[in-house]
């Protein structure tokens, strides 16, 4: 982990949506996508909408909205992998078989 304790978050965020996934809580809206008959569709529109607004934010040189927008498209990407089983493992495999 870095000093400042970032280096594993993506780890943290996925192994929060995994137990989402598993246990399914009522109150959790991670969880109402793995149960929602159309929550891969959900998943996959928030990707969209997220998309639009950080191609926005980036037009408008709004840095902060940038990295908002952007964190929301990490953790519903992060959602989209795990209901189709993939991890964060195999997201980075992926990435270092390109830089290879």
């Amino acid at each position: 982990m870095s000093e400042d304790g970032t280096a594993e978050i993506l780890d943290e965020v996925f192994a929060v949506i995994e137990q989402r996934k598993a246990e399914l809580p009522d109150e959790s809206y991670t969880a109402s996508l793995f149960t929602h008959e159309k929550g891969e569709n959900r998943a996959l529109e928030k990707l969209g909408e997220e998309t639009t607004e950080l191609i926005l934010a980036a037009k408008d040189g709004d840095d902060e909205e940038l990295a908002h927008e952007a964190a929301d498209i990490v953790y519903h990407l992060l959602v989209v992998l795990a209901m189709h089983d993939l991890t964060v493992a195999d997201l980075r495999a992926e990435l270092q078989t390109r830089r290879e």
